[in-house]
């Protein structure tokens, strides 16, 4: 019923006979099938404002008034009742699938339609990018067709339908919830609308239904072409040709007719193969994405064109070979990330350049990998990964996560399953970026996983396929439909250990991993450091690119729009905007903050997550130091060093900077070389670190020259054994209750214990501990003050709910300050605290902060090693990440020493006794703490200071693994000193 060439009784409404919401039956009627041919070229666009009404249910009637939508854009950001909600797991409305609710949001968009009468005599189609979630089309208030699936195209002949100069009456209506929503529970908004771009285009009747490319490393090349002609049965005499960037290629085609004596079918096929050998073929791969130019023609037998197709063509090879998969015959390492198609102001809606500039960020932060969780991606994401080069992995329109068990092996849900598997399949296999297909996210296994497998298996032989779900019958079964292990957040342990069982059968590929909700992405190196030195493991994928925070007017609650661009910069909305999450728009049922769970802020900042990546995924590596020189490593796995260049910094400890250029070494992929010290380094300084400050040497598409792509550091001299202070000065002065006086301090060093949770903290069951133990409310109570001469010694208790931690301050006065030496005893209650160490505040007017240590950016000690140790000099105001959620952030890791200034360089500096991590904001931990957005905080006129002696990791429990147990904050005692001096 779904083949519109079929003659045959037709309903005739679809709105009425079909009600398509309610039957999952039905996937499509009058819809044309998948193909890959390019349509683009002398297409009429039809994006813009189109008359518009919302109604309350798809049985509403349409009234007298209208108002416009923009096309594309979700209805649900632009200015209606019906406005975004977030959930992850639980559907918005209590139906059992295949039901929908009875209140169900449906828009009707409607436009003139003027058909060029230059295409007379062509066939002429419809094509809606995508329409959530189902779509009815109308002429003239005649039906059309019907076509459910949100994210992927659907096509609709209206030759019969419309008459070329003449104008109609386009109806598009798109029904919100339907039995297809069930399939459709992703992680992400909700909306409702037209999202992608709608066009016309009129092809010939003799036309290309269908391209088929594959091209292999060797240079061989393969065209299949599907051939229809509208009118009726094929003519005789028409043929293909194709030419490769201008050549035409050699004429070694073969062709076939079929169902030509079937008189049931009015649309007869035909198919026709292009082949040819490139010789000295230039292979496509992420890191030298080679592209050709193919443009397929379909001739009459006259030899004028018919119909013709162009597409870029790249010349590689995906297998798996025992447990790797391999991309033209190497094994590479997948550093991927999930992504959806999203923007802050038109919700799923996004341009060719906001995706290219998405692809850009990407790339030079080190991902060569992307997943399109959970749905294919708007069809330009693909020509980007092809250009840009990026490994895709291409995923179904199809998460059930609510009702996962029971839709798995549902029969009524078996068409709509095969179907979104093979649409997807049949748009995107020409695409060389596209190198393994994914049956869709979070849908449990079952038979209708099987039965799309099977079709992919069939159709596309040259691309495994990889579905989570199948995990759960152990990543070595042999019979699931997933070619890849691609479990997510498995804890690092149990991958390690499936490498090394010597039972493994297949690549493992977390499908998810590093969740990078908030302030997060913890033992990002340290996953890095066991894959890279444990075959078996190949990578993952980062959850995810985006913190999908909506722009919102704080005064009505309301979606900015296409009209709120320049009201955000930096990751932070302007005054009066905040970025929504869940349950902000007033929504009853949501999932909160959990959206905001990305690498980018939701304008496209990169948080400081990305520099710990762009590091563990830089191309060039630091090996080792020796005396003779340094050992240097090309990381790349199919280029060399050429379009690299670099520069050598010299860091010591006493404020000197040394710079020198590098040449960098004419390095294969994997192959290391040493080269000699650029520096004679000098003999006093203390401290010293080099680092090597890798760039582009040259444009590239995704880069200026001199783009940083990686700076890997080594030390090449200790620290020297730090000098005790020689007491010095007038005597220290504190006060009744044992608290340092200083003119430069408005609250004076005490013990900290809390921070702000994040969102791993909170989510991951480690905060409502905290909280269950007293810390963050925390009593303070003097036991003594002991003075002599120059040397207080304050002993105080700090007693929470169930414990008691027992703090020892000794202040000394040293030349021009003041030395503190403390330790806390953390009592066996308290196993696994924030942190331990002082909190101070600062007077006013101190707002630059320089210091020697890791940086310029937020650094933790489980993510750290994308911050070199160095002199760095950041503004106070600028050290503070806004994270979404308000939350623990601007620390600094490794600090040796810093400073805070005046514009009249006054100020304090602080010397401690080793690398500490160290954070300089305007918040308390309680100002975090008491609000949820940012436009709620209240800055301080002067800086909140705390120095850690030790600091809890970050890890990633917000859904994922926690920390590792190295980076906890034991119980015990903690030792810590710092000197305070005045500037």
């Amino acid at each position: 019923m779904n083949d519109p060439s079929i003659p045959g009784p037709r309903p005739a409404d679809p709105l009425v006979a079909l009600r398509p919401w309610e039957a999952p039956e039905v996937t499509s009627w009058g819809r044309l099938p998948m193909n890959a041919v390019d349509r683009r070229a002398g297409a009429l666009p039809l994006d813009g404002d189109w008359r518009f009404q919302l109604l309350p249910a798809p049985d509403a009637p349409v009234g007298g008034s209208w108002s416009t939508a923009h096309v594309p854009g979700a209805w649900t950001v632009q200015d209606t009742d019906d406005l975004p909600q977030y959930t992850n797991v639980t559907m918005p409305f209590r139906e059992f699938p295949p039901a929908s609710p009875a209140a169900n949001p449906t828009g009707v968009y409607e436009r003139e339609l003027d058909v060029p009468a230059g295409w007379a005599g062509r066939r002429i189609v419809l094509q809606v990018g995508a329409a959530e979630s189902v779509l009815l089309v109308h002429v003239d208030g005649r039906p059309v067709g019907v076509s459910k699936d949100s994210h992927l195209a659907a096509e609709f002949d209206l030759t019969h339908a419309v008459r070329p100069g003449e104008r109609s009456v386009l109806r598009l209506t798109v029904v919100k919830w339907s039995d297809a929503s069930h399939i459709e529970d992703q992680d992400h908004w909700w909306h409702g609308g037209i999202t992608r771009s709608v066009l016309l285009y009129a092809t010939d009747p003799l036309h290309l239904a269908d391209v088929t490319v594959r091209a292999r490393r060797d240079g061989e090349l393969r065209v299949d072409c599907v051939v229809r002609d509208h009118g009726g049965a094929l003519p005789d005499g028409w043929y293909v040709t194709g030419d490769l960037d201008g050549e035409l290629l050699a004429q070694d085609s073969e062709f076939d007719r079929l169902n030509t004596e079937d008189d049931r079918v009015s649309d007869f096929l035909g198919e026709a193969r292009v082949h040819a050998v490139v010789p000295e073929v230039r292979t496509w791969n992420a890191e030298q994405p080679e592209l050709y130019g193919l443009t397929v023609r379909l001739h009459r037998a006259d030899g004028t064109v018919a119909d013709t197709s162009y597409h870029r063509v790249g010349f590689r090879d995906v297998e798996i070979d025992g447990r790797d998969l391999l991309v033209n015959g190497e094994r590479i390492f997948v550093r991927g990330v999930n992504r959806h198609d999203f923007h802050p102001l038109t919700g799923r809606t996004v341009s060719y350049d906001e995706m290219r500039a998405d692809l850009v960020v990407l790339k030079r932060f080190g991902f060569n990998a992307i997943r399109t969780s959970h749905y294919p991606n708007d069809p330009a994401l693909y020509d980007l990964a092809d250009e840009l080069g990026f490994y895709v992995v291409d995923e179904a329109d199809i998460e059930s996560h609510d009702h996962a068990h029971e839709i798995a092996d549902d029969p009524r849900y078996l068409n709509a399953f095969v179907d979104r598997v093979s649409r997807m399949v049949l748009r995107d296999k020409n695409h060389p970026s596209v190198i393994i297909w994914s049956l869709g996210n979070e849908s449990d296994y079952g038979a209708n996983h099987d039965a799309a497998a099977g079709w992919v298996r069939r159709h596309d032989p040259t691309r495994p396929i990889q579905y989570e779900g199948a995990a759960k019958r152990g990543w070595a079964d042999p019979d699931v439909a997933s070619d890849i292990a691609c479990p997510m957040y498995a804890p690092l342990e149990d991958c390690v250990a499936h490498a090394l069982s010597g039972e493994q059968t297949k690549p493992l590929i977390q499908c998810e991993y590093s969740h990078a909700m908030g302030n997060s992405n913890g033992t990002l190196a340290d996953h890095w450091a066991a894959i890279e030195s444990t075959p078996g493991l190949q990578g993952g994928f980062i959850w995810e690119f985006w913190d999908h925070g909506i722009l919102q007017r704080v005064s009505d609650g309301r979606p900015v729009g296409r009209a709120g661009a320049g009201l955000y910069d930096n990751g932070v909305a302007a005054p009066g905007h905040r970025w929504a999450y869940g349950g902000d728009f007033g929504e009853a049922l949501h999932d909160g903050a959990f959206v905001a769970d990305g690498m980018v802020f939701p304008d496209r900042t990169p948080k400081p997550a990305m520099y710990e990546h762009r590091e563990i995924a830089g191309p060039v590596r630091i090996r080792c130091f020796k005396h003779e020189g340094i050992v240097l490593a090309n990381h790349q796995h199919f280029r060399g060093l050429d379009w690299l260049t670099g520069t050598w910094e010299l860091a010591l400890a006493d404020g000197r900077t040394l710079t020198a250029p590098a040449e960098l070494p004419e390095l294969c992929p994997g192959e290391t070389a040493a080269v000699p010290l650029p520096f004679e380094v000098p003999a006093d300084g203390g401290e010293a670190w080099l680092t090597l400050r890798v760039t582009t040497a040259e444009d590239q598409a995704w880069a200026p020259a001199g783009t940083e792509i990686c700076a890997p550091q080594v030390r090449i001299r200790a620290a020297d054994t730090p000098r005790r202070p020689v007491p010095a000065g007038p005597a220290v002065e504190v006060d009744g209750e044992g608290l340092l006086r200083h003119p430069l301090l408005t609250a004076a060093p005490a013990l900290s214990l809390w921070r702000a949770p994040t969102d791993n903290d909170e989510l991951g069951g480690i905060a409502p501990r905290w909280r269950a133990w007293g810390l963050d409310s925390l009593v303070r109570k003097v036991v003594s003050v002991h003075q002599e001469r120059d040397r207080v010694t304050v002993l105080a208790e700090y007693a929470g709910t169930t414990g008691v931690v027992r703090h020892r301050q000794e202040f000394t006065a040293v030349e021009g300050g003041v030395r503190v030496d403390e330790s806390a005893e953390l009592p066996e209650e308290f196993a696994d605290v924030a942190r331990v160490g002082s909190v101070f505040e600062t007077v006013a007017g101190l707002d630059l902060l320089e210091w020697f240590g890791q940086g310029p950016w937020e650094s933790y000690p489980d993510r750290a090693a994308g911050a070199p140790v160095g002199h760095h000099s950041v503004p106070v105001d600028e050290l503070f990440t806004p994270y979404l959620r308000p939350q623990e952030s601007g620390g600094r890791h490794g600090v040796r020493r810093f400073t805070l200034s005046a514009p009249d360089a006054t100020g304090l500096a602080v010397e401690l006794d080793e690398p500490r991590q160290v954070s300089v904001t305007r918040y308390r931990a309680e100002d975090l703490t008491a609000v949820t957005h940012h436009d709620e905080l209240v800055p301080r006129a002067g800086c909140v200071v705390h120095i850690d002696a030790a600091h809890r990791g970050l890890g990633t429990a917000s859904c994922g693994p926690d920390t590792f147990p190295s980076y906890l904050v034991a119980p015990g005692v903690h030792r810590w000193s710092w000197t305070l001096r005045v500037l």
